[in-house]
């Protein structure tokens, strides 16, 4: 990648990120088109490949970046402190919701980076791959499931959990209605709603 690319404009940097970030969480690598990114992002082909050299170059670039981001929102978001699945729980999405005020489609691109199948995409994003990982396995590590009521599988209650939030969040941004801090709250509802239920 060119470090020029950081030279420009915050808001062009933003705005190229977005673009990558919108084309590839939609359609993934294989059918990402640069020319869709290019035009989403209301620049050249000639700039984009200036600064990351290609298509590839690219997605390597703004996959680093989503995980930097996102490791950072978390680590500063999260409470070590915290071992309540619930209050863990919303604040990862609180992480989250901060990322997706200024990047929509980082979570989705992120969440959809964990199917991808081509190659070269895989290749490129192979460093970093596990850092991401490592941050929510030592956010689980936190978490007391023992502290659970008796016959509550707390594995199970949390993949469950999971499942809803990547639901929801699919079900948002395919019916144009995506807003991040209305997707917090209406997770927290979700997340509240589970909590009573299961100390009921």
């Amino acid at each position: 990648m060119n470090s020029k690319f950081f030279d420009i404009k915050k808001e062009k940097q933003d705005r190229i990120i977005n673009a990558a970030l919108k084309v590839f969480a939609m359609q993934g690598y294989r059918h990402g088109s640069t020319d869709d990114i290019v035009k989403e992002a209301a620049i050249s082909k000639g700039l984009l490949f200036h600064y990351f050299g290609s298509k590839v170059g690219l997605y390597g670039f703004v996959y680093d970046y989503s995980v930097k981001f996102m490791n950072l929102e978390l680590r500063s978001t999260v409470s070590a402190r915290e071992t309540d699945l619930f209050a863990v729980m919303k604040q990862i999405e609180c992480a989250r919701m901060h990322a997706m005020k200024g990047y929509p489609y980082m979570q989705q691109f992120l969440n959809r980076s964990l199917s991808e199948d081509c190659y070269e995409a895989l290749l490129s994003t192979e460093e970093k791959r596990n850092a991401l990982g490592e941050t929510y396995a030592s956010i689980d590590s936190q978490i007391d499931y023992a502290a659970l009521p008796g016959g509550v599988d707390g594995e199970k209650l949390r993949k469950m959990l999971d499942f809803t939030v990547k639901g929801l969040m699919t079900e948002r941004f395919q019916d144009a209605s995506f807003q991040p801090e209305m997707l917090y709250e209406e997770i927290c509802g979700y997340l509240d709603m589970v909590r009573k239920i299961v100390y009921r």
